[in-house]
């Protein structure tokens, strides 16, 4: 099996991308990263498009076309991708597998979203219905925000079981906004929060459901943002002109789905992410005392906790935990969500898998902002989920 590795990345400021059309979107965001290694989209044999509410939100389907309309990429191996917020981090899988099967030996994976107009104003109610088609039709009835009504039920669980405080789980968010604070891309960059604003109730931090502990700085951001990086098997890399020295090797990766209903799974326990990530350590050689930095799928402060878990950096009903602890910060064990997460960084759904491996690359590579690097990063890992934990695409980076 052929090894494939990350050549370069590029991502946008996640936030507000204003006037720019979606076909915009994708030709600049496929040419900037090819600008990371000055190389063309000619050079590139495949590739594969991640977006999720681009036809509920933008009335645009069949993506890929518009890739395949950036000059040099026409007639080639390009799909679209959707899983759900797992997207991102599937498209990234599309592309290692068309190299391996022997399409090529260069390709793409990006990803966008585009959930504000032009003046950067968002609609929540209809995005809310536009995320909400990921739900079971079953779990929908007496929810007016679905996912968020669900990472509830998921958050008050996890506290009842684990016996932690709603305060602890707002530790999380209160990290992840620092770290946002010294990122230049990140959607949050200018705010801060102390965990007292992160645990009071007032206009900007209620309750999302009444009688459930989720509140607003436990939620992730509605984000506009793209993010794309080239990948390429060691012929590859021969083509690109790219050394080995200046690629990281996606050394694990694995996928799989459970079931959508999130009745009746044993969802602080999801098997689906345990297996994947388990898979991408076995693949790699790799275990998580191996890891010291990661992206995790943080779409609500519960899932930054279960998270390190499925990680391995924690053990089942410890997440949080090691988050309270300092384990999780630029100075700790494992440095988790030194983007500043979903939460911080901000959740532009089709580009966040992207991005999630785009951001350990940096880390391994040693180009993260001033404040944010890990010293000595060697292993990193992510995990990207979609629905309430139903589909999870995981991977393992080695430098």
């Amino acid at each position: 099996m052929k090894r494939v590795y990350i050549v370069a990345y590029h991502q946008s400021k996640f936030g507000k991308l204003l006037g720019m059309t979606v076909p915009e979107i994708v030709k600049n965001s496929i040419e900037s990263v090819c600008r990371e290694i000055n190389t063309d989209a000619s050079m590139l044999d495949v590739g594969a498009v991640a977006a999720v509410c681009n036809i509920a939100l933008n009335e645009q389907g069949l993506v890929s076309g518009l890739a395949a309309a950036v000059p040099g990429l026409a007639g080639k191996p390009i799909e679209s991708v959707e899983n759900a917020c797992a997207s991102g981090g599937q498209a990234v899988l599309s592309t290692i597998l068309k190299l391996q099967a022997g399409w090529g030996e260069t390709g793409f994976a990006m990803g966008y979203e585009k959930m504000r107009d032009a003046e950067g104003k968002m609609d929540g109610k209809l995005v809310a219905r536009a995320l909400g088609f990921y739900s079971h039709p079953d779990e929908r009835a007496g929810k007016t925000y679905i996912f968020p009504h669900l990472f509830a039920e998921i958050m008050e669980a996890y506290i009842r079981e684990h016996k932690v405080t709603e305060a602890e789980l707002a530790e999380i968010a209160v990290q992840e906004y620092a770290n946002a604070n010294k990122n230049p891309l990140a959607q949050m960059n200018k705010v801060k929060i102390t965990l007292e604003d992160a645990t009071r109730i007032d206009d900007r931090n209620r309750y999302i459901v009444e009688g459930l502990p989720l509140k607003t700085y436990d939620c992730s951001q509605i984000s506009d943002g793209y993010a794309a990086m080239i990948l390429a098997t060691e012929e590859g890399m021969a083509k690109l002109g790219v050394r080995r020295a200046d690629a990281v090797e996606i050394a694990g990766f694995a996928q799989a789905t459970d079931p959508l209903m999130k009745a009746g799974r044993d969802i602080l326990r999801p098997a689906g992410a345990n297996r994947a990530m388990k898979r991408a350590y076995e693949m790699a050689g790799l275990t998580p005392e191996d890891v010291n930095v990661a992206e995790v799928h943080d779409c609500f402060s519960v899932m930054g906790a279960i998270g390190a878990e499925v990680i391995g950096k924690a053990k089942v009903g410890e997440g949080a935990k090691y988050w309270g602890d300092g384990k999780a910060g630029v100075d700790g064990e494992c440095g988790i969500n030194l983007s500043g997460g979903l939460i911080a960084k901000g959740h532009p759904i089709g580009a966040t898998g992207v991005a999630m491996l785009g951001t350990c690359f940096t880390q391994l590579m040693g180009r993260m902002p001033d404040g944010l690097q890990m010293k000595n990063p060697k292993v990193a890992a992510t995990l990207n989920i979609g629905g309430a934990i139903c589909a999870s695409v995981c991977t393992v980076l080695r430098r």
